[in-house]
């Protein structure tokens, strides 16, 4: 059975990411906010793909054009990420 995990990122110009999580795998991924072609290539390339692998691939990509002028979208993803994953580990 797949759920529904929402992360609001800060210092980014994306405002919420949804994910449909299965099995520890990324089913569906939708980005509100944001630079609109990265952020949909961001998630056609997270879906499918298992957590894990998706937090290796984005973390600690940078951009020069953010609001603090060192995070971005895709690190945000990864902190989305590992925020589930540690909801998990806690039970809630």
């Amino acid at each position: 059975m797949s759920e529904t995990f929402i992360y609001r990122p800060v210092n980014v110009c994306s405002r919420e990411f949804r994910f449909e999580i299965e099995d520890g795998i990324i089913k569906k991924m939708a980005v509100v906010g944001g630079c609109a072609g990265n952020t949909q290539g961001v998630s056609r390339l997270s879906e499918g793909r298992k957590i894990e692998e998706v937090i290796s691939l984005l973390e600690g990509i940078r951009c020069p054009g953010s609001r603090t002028g060192t995070d971005s979208c895709p690190n945000q993803v990864a902190l989305a990420l590992k925020s589930y994953l540690a909801s998990k580990e806690d039970g809630r």
